[in-house]
């Protein structure tokens, strides 16, 4: 006999549709046999237990109710955390090494600081809006995108952000690896910094979304000060009178391919953002949210990119530093800041950068892999952050001799999807949800017979990849759209993208509203 269990939660709220083997409960003159969803029981009790012994998050992907929540985030000081957190994870050595992407392109010191003002901007904004849907549906940004997207495109964006998150983790520990081996003078190997680094962050994922926000709180102005003493100790070598060695119809293609990689990096949190939000109260400005989201991811991804810009920009004209940035960033920002003490102390510092961009993608990623399937999601978090962490240290190991390389091509994709996340979002929140949460049944999230199909959703994001992949630049293919541009051509996948999911989104949508009812 089967029954349907209810797994309670420490914030009280069940997990439904679990079907479990009950016959123990039957009269049996044989010893009861194991089966796998007992295995599953008893690791859920496990997480159960580190949850109230040690404070390991145990409510995962289940809608965090209002009464439940956290009431720290409501005051001003939780706010402001939303603020820190982004500042924590994105002010990196990732987003640093970013900025040498626009010299490496062929642009000048002059156009990459425009592009690096600019477009993160406008990815920081997409990812701000996509966070003020936490905190009144007290869902995870994969749950939310069924109610537009559907239930089973809704897999392929968790898929994608645990693709994504992933790749985050690994560039941050190999980055955070470089550090370190330069702290050590090169006794420590880059490969022992990168695992190292990824096990510091897995222990901060482990324990869930507090922790990681203790993290940020609690070194983000450490190392929004690095960076500043960094950029004001360079900012006098960066070449503004050399010219753009891509000029002309090149010389755009090239800007293009840097704001697609720019608004990459600040955009590609839109599939989601939600999951850190979802602790804050129904009733929290919007407002607030956005503001505070944007600003953080905004001031910390443009100021580690231009400390990055201004250095490149440098490298052709002194011989030491472009020595020691073959040798690693590590050992280029030894070089470049005064005195070596102080580099030697901000090295040790930057390493943990890394933590502060891996712990949260690697919690998040965790939540991603249970919300794309159901039958995943009876696996308790814990475990799931236990393998993201060994695929990060064996992605981060494969990476970890062509860095920018995989940034370039990492970035890039990263836009395309968090594009079509964001329109589908949009316009069904403002369009056919009439800007609305009442307008959501928060209560049917996991339920698909009461969620859209995804025949709309699915269709939009089918054609917003074709769009994307027209337009890209990569080092491995350029698409035929973006191959007109220039002789190396010019990354317009995101504009399309974006073109392609708005108009088949709208009529699709109404159709499926019509016809299916939901």
């Amino acid at each position: 006999m089967n029954r349907t269990t209810q797994d309670i939660e420490k914030n009280g709220s069940p997990i439904v549709g679990i079907e479990v083997d009950s016959s123990s409960e039957e009269i049996s003159a044989g010893p009861p046999r194991p089966s796998k969803i007992g295995f599953l029981e008893k690791l859920r009790s496990y997480e159960d237990a580190l949850d109230r012994k040690l404070g390991v998050e145990a409510h995962s992907i289940q809608r965090q109710l209002p009464e439940n929540r956290n009431p720290f985030y409501a005051g001003w000081s939780g706010q402001l955390s939303m603020f820190a957190f982004w500042m924590g994870g994105c002010m990196n050595l990732s987003s640093f090494a970013t900025g040498f992407l626009g010299w490496e392109l062929g642009l000048d010191l002059r156009q990459s600081l425009l592009i690096i003002a600019f477009a993160p901007l406008a990815g920081s904004m997409i990812t701000g809006w996509c966070a003020t849907m936490g905190p009144p549906t007290g869902l995870r940004q994969v749950s939310i995108c069924r109610y537009s997207l559907g239930w089973y495109p809704a897999k392929v964006i968790a898929i994608f952000n645990v693709i994504q998150e992933i790749g985050w983790c690994a560039s941050g520990s190999i980055t955070g690896g470089q550090a370190l081996s330069a702290f050590s003078g090169g006794k420590v190997g880059t490969n022992v910094g990168v695992v190292i680094c990824a096990i510091v962050s897995f222990v901060f994922s482990f324990f869930g979304l507090t922790a990681c926000y203790r993290f940020a709180k609690y070194t983000w102005f450490i190392f929004t000060a690095i960076f500043l003493i960094m950029l004001g100790e360079t900012a006098r070598f960066g070449d503004l009178n050399t010219p753009p060695t891509a000029r002309g119809a090149t010389g755009s293609g090239a800007a293009l391919t840097f704001v697609s990689i720019m608004y990459g990096s600040s955009a590609s949190c839109a599939g989601y953002a939600s999951d850190f939000y979802v602790e804050y109260p129904v009733n929290i400005s919007k407002l607030n949210v956005f503001l505070l989201t944007n600003l953080g991811f905004y001031l910390s991804t443009v100021i580690c990119a231009i400390c990055g810009a201004v250095i490149a920009s440098a490298l052709p004209n002194n011989r030491q530093w472009e020595e020691q940035y073959d040798a690693g960033i590590g050992f280029l920002i030894q070089t470049v800041v005064h005195p070596y003490a102080l580099a030697q102390i901000m090295l040790f510092l930057l390493m943990f950068t890394a933590v502060g961009l891996s712990c949260g993608s690697m919690y998040s990623a965790s939540l991603s892999i249970q919300l794309s399937t159901q039958k995943l999601a009876v696996v308790p978090r814990f475990i799931w952050t236990v393998i993201c962490f060994a695929a990060v240290i064996a992605l981060s190991l494969a990476g970890s001799d062509r860095l920018l390389v995989f940034l370039q091509d990492f970035l890039s994709l990263l836009g395309y999807y968090a594009t079509a996340v964001f329109v589908c979002l949009i316009t069904e929140h403002y369009l056919f949800r009439h800007g609305s949460f009442d307008n959501y049944d928060l209560e049917a999230w996991d339920k698909p017979e009461k969620l859209p199909i995804g025949h709309a959703g699915g269709l939009a994001l089918i054609c917003g990849i074709v769009g994307a992949v027209l337009g890209m630049v990569t080092t491995w293919y350029t698409g035929v759209v973006a191959k007109l541009i220039g002789d190396f051509g010019g990354d317009i996948g995101n504009e399309l993208c974006f073109l392609f999911t708005l108009i088949v989104y709208i009529p699709a949508r109404s159709w499926e509203m019509k016809h299916l009812g939901r």
